[in-house]
């Protein structure tokens, strides 16, 4: 009797371990919000379809109301889990979001236990569904990696947009171009953009690496070949050029980059002629090839390099005007002036030279306290030009702060040791 007790006790144990998808491991409230998540897509499927669903996606992003927007877009996804569209959709809209450091976080595999959605699990799963179509999902990889990685992901987005690109062409020439309509259609430029990323990489995360300036400069000759008025493809030829000391070559391309969106430069082409529509046509333009904030500090270290001091100046001034808070604007804005004194005779314009390094180099230097930067070299390098311009003997005050009295001011200790005291005061104000 004891004997067949235990079998059956053995027998009920093992038919409750055998339940379907591990219901025995699922405790009771997970249990429950599997249930509701199920009912709520299945009252979704009931209510909306995806088209609806879609369309309140669009309404939401047009609003900037990415929240709303991820919320309908999920319920779309959990109606037709494999629809590209939504995938792709909801992928921008995470992006959108700033969910880069949790996707790269989250495994792609918690994905399939999961219905919150991050960038990275969006497009990694578009890539499994489709691989061979739509370059964006490639793009974004490429840019939240690092490295070889990096560089694979953008290799396969130029590969699939080279396929598109050669799809449509010979679609056209089949059937006529007005025949197809152009969305999904490739242009040269994004291609050119493409190719600029991967030279990036070499140049800097991979420029150790065997074969790296080969490699740079095959991308960067591919960039040129799709669009030779790429500003960005421009200035990463003269940054090669550089780097290989044909200084003259770099100069004509990086001044070449630079015509195509600078102010002053782009006001000497137009036309007196030109019609008004014209000129707020080629203001647009102007404007559309303006390259990113950060790249255009890049091209102010260039036009220092190439002892262009007058762009370099315009370059620094206008990227003040966008944001006058970027301590590497003030710093390199002082630095060009500073170089420019050696240029100058003992006048008006030298005085006028110093005073400006003065200010700016200043500036940076009360910048980088205040923003706690930590870019160390460019702090010492600040302090070092400071106290080589001297001050006040030359007629130089820092009107802005009349706490400095050494010329040189406060060492890059001292200010450490300020930010630890003015972080222990701030916890101490807030505990009483």
């Amino acid at each position: 009797m004891g004997g067949q007790a235990k079998a059956k006790k053995k027998n009920k144990a093992k038919r409750k371990d055998t339940k379907p998808n591990g219901g025995a491991l699922m405790s009771p409230q997970e249990r429950m919000k599997a249930k509701m998540q199920e009912r709520a897509k299945k009252k979704t499927a009931e209510k909306y379809t995806v088209d609806q669903l879609l369309e309140k996606t669009e309404e939401c992003i047009d609003n900037f109301d990415f929240d709303m927007a991820r919320l309908y877009c999920q319920r779309a996804l959990d109606i037709e889990p494999t629809n590209l569209t939504i995938l792709d959709m909801l992928g921008n809209i995470c992006a959108e979001l700033g969910d880069v450091e949790k996707a790269k976080q989250i495994s792609f595999f918690t994905y399939c236990a999961t219905t919150s959605l991050t960038a990275v699990h969006v497009y990694l799963k578009a890539v499994e569904l489709s691989p061979e179509e739509g370059h964006s999902k490639y793009m974004y990889l490429g840019q939240i990696h690092t490295g070889m990685e990096a560089v694979q992901y953008f290799s396969k987005g130029t590969e699939v947009m080279l396929n598109t690109m050669d799809k449509h062409t010979n679609e056209a020439s089949a059937f006529g171009a007005a025949a197809f309509p152009s969305e999904g259609a490739v242009t040269k430029k994004e291609v050119s953009v493409a190719f600029c990323s991967i030279a990036e990489i070499f140049f800097t995360d991979l420029c150790m690496e065997e074969g790296a300036a080969d490699r740079c400069k095959e991308a960067i000759d591919k960039a040129l070949q799709y669009d030779e008025h790429n500003p960005e493809a421009l200035q990463l030829m003269a940054s090669y050029l550089f780097s290989i000391e044909k200084t003259e070559e770099g100069r004509e391309y990086l001044k070449k980059s630079v015509s195509s969106w600078l102010p002053s430069l782009q006001k000497k082409e137009e036309s007196s002629a030109s019609a008004a529509h014209d000129m707020e046509e080629e203001e647009n333009q102007t404007k559309s090839n303006i390259p990113p904030y950060e790249s255009r500090i890049t091209t102010a270290k260039l036009l220092i390099e190439a002892e262009e001091y007058e762009m370099a100046t315009e370059v620094l001034e206008d990227l003040l005007e966008e944001d006058d808070e970027v301590v590497e604007v003030w710093y390199l804005l002082g630095w060009l002036f500073y170089l420019q004194l050696d240029k100058q005779d003992p006048t008006n314009n030298s005085v006028n030279f110093r005073k400006s390094a003065w200010t700016c180099l200043s500036k940076a230097k009360k910048l980088y306290v205040k923003l706690r930067c930590e870019d160390a070299p460019m702090f010492e390098h600040t302090e070092q030009l400071l106290a080589e311009l001297g001050g006040e003997e030359h007629g130089v005050a820092d009107d802005d702060d009349d706490d400095d009295n050494d010329e040189a001011g406060p060492s890059l200790e001292d200010i450490e040791d300020d930010f630890i005291q003015s972080s222990d005061e701030e916890e101490d104000a807030m505990d009483h």
